[in-house]
């Protein structure tokens, strides 16, 4: 185990209305991108999910998770997992989560390796963040959205800031901490040895 630290910069960024939203113009039919909501909560679907969109880029926080925990999170109101699909492969995901008082969160957001730098993610943080200001509709019991928000950080994908402000969002706190180095798991166990 390293001793070994580096710096880690973490952005929190939000839109305040609706109409922050600057949406990118769908895929065409060709392209066979879609996105749908995984409506039946799946521990196995959303882990499988998170630790391919994760692996490489150091999402460790969930990984101790077991099931029951998995199962209690995702059939909460106000919790959707989203999908990009290209050609009937998953290819990303966005997961929302309503919090207090009209806000919802963007939990996590990201694509499979193999999907990046493919014009999806664009589309699919368009397609999320809307459905993030729509989710009271399917949620009824939630109150409208007032405030979406996301945090991102040096970890993450380095196009991972600019794709939000493109989107609409604007950074509202920037912190800096110094956490213990840490080998991006990958997929699976053993998948970087």
């Amino acid at each position: 185990m390293s001793n070994r630290t580096t710096t880690v910069t973490t952005w929190s960024l939000e839109q305040t209305s609706p109409g922050d939203l600057v949406a990118v113009q769908e895929p065409d039919s060709a392209s066979g991108i879609r996105i749908v909501r995984a409506e039946v909560p799946s521990p196995e679907f959303s882990r499988f999910l998170y630790t391919a969109v994760g692996g490489d880029i150091t999402w460790l926080d969930r990984l101790p998770w077991p099931y029951e925990t998995w199962r209690a999170h995702l059939t909460r109101p106000g919790v959707e997992t989203w999908v990009a699909y290209e050609h009937g492969t998953p290819a990303g995901y966005i997961e929302l989560e309503a919090q207090d008082e009209g806000t919802v969160e963007i939990v996590y957001f990201g694509l499979i390796p193999a999907f990046r730098g493919r014009r999806i993610g664009g589309h699919l943080l368009s397609y999320g963040t809307a459905r993030a200001w729509d989710l009271a509709d399917r949620w009824p019991d939630l109150a409208p959205t007032k405030r979406v928000w996301v945090h991102t950080c040096s970890l993450d994908g380095e196009h991972a800031v600019a794709n939000y402000e493109r989107r609409g969002f604007r950074v509202f706190k920037t912190e800096s901490e110094e956490q213990p180095e840490a080998a991006p798991p990958g997929p699976w166990p053993g998948a970087h040895a």
